[in-house]
């Protein structure tokens, strides 16, 4: 394995930042470049899917296929910890077993 930066990761602020008193953030990786990149694509498309998922929860219609939005939206959240947990710290490693 490469040894990467430090990055603080937020996954509510939607971030991936190198200096840690920019933002708040939930938690630390170790990782490249690409790979901080990579993760903030997720980020940004667990945006996008939940910001799609919006006007179903909003003004539910009967022929909204809502379980599906709802599946795009978990399925991106999922994408997001394996890539924090396959990057992170021990720290952020140990609290992500504990939380699953």
């Amino acid at each position: 394995m490469m040894e990467g930066t430090t990055y603080y990761v937020s996954v509510v602020g939607r971030s991936v930042l190198p200096d840690q008193h920019s933002s708040s953030y939930e938690w630390v990786i170790q990782a490249t470049p690409q790979e901080a990149e990579h993760l903030r694509g997720l980020l940004q498309l667990m945006q996008e899917k939940e910001e799609e998922a919006f006007p179903g929860m909003v003004f539910p219609w009967p022929d909204t296929p809502e379980e599906s939005v709802n599946r795009a939206y978990e399925e991106v959240l999922q994408r997001v910890y394996q890539t924090i947990y396959q990057l992170g710290t021990p720290e952020t490693r140990s609290v992500i077993e504990q939380s699953t």
